[in-house]
């Protein structure tokens, strides 16, 4: 198996879990924090889709993101620029999706593009050298492996850990 061909099956089966995580919650489950300096799964949903739209559109194909393109900003009422990185905690908290449905269009159209993107290109693409703003330069396998896969799985854990909290089904089952 190619390493192309094993990113995009790993961001695929990570893609359904969040799809899957997301599925029977409501706005206020949500919304919900674990304790006065917890996160909400909207806030790390949205920053991890918010990252991984960034880095596969803006970073590596160096063209506007779903979440600029869609008008996403518009549609769920949120900042035009923010991803979450270096949010205050209290701002990260009261951030608020206000229509999961929508969420979850754009959270498919971000999916959609990043399979078209990987798609597109063999190995050799995972060699390229890119920069990814604050960490330097590094290969788009590393830029992709780092923050698209490992902060994707962590913050998939992260919503994982509140579906339990909230008296949910996690998704070991």
């Amino acid at each position: 198996m190619a390493t192309i061909d094993f990113i995009r099956s790993s961001l695929r089966q990570m893609h359904q879990m969040y799809d899957d995580s997301i599925g029977d919650l409501t706005l206020d489950q949500m919304h919900w924090r674990a304790n006065d300096n917890g996160l909400p799964v909207s806030f790390i949903l949205w920053h991890y889709v918010r990252t991984e739209d960034n880095i596969i559109n803006f970073v590596l194909q160096r063209q506007p993101t779903v979440w600029m393109t869609g008008e996403w900003n518009v549609k769920l009422s949120l900042d035009r620029t923010s991803q979450g990185t270096g949010m205050s905690l209290v701002d990260a908290q009261n951030l608020r999706i206000s229509s999961k449905e929508d969420f979850q269009a754009y959270m498919k159209a971000v999916w959609k593009a990043t399979d078209e993107y990987l798609a597109s290109g063999g190995d050799s693409l995972l060699e390229q050298m890119t920069t990814v703003k604050p960490l330097g330069e590094m290969p788009v396998l590393n830029a992709i492996g780092n923050m698209c896969l490992t902060h994707g799985f962590t913050h998939l854990g992260e919503i994982q850990h509140l579906r339990g909290l909230l008296g949910l089904r996690g998704m070991a089952w």
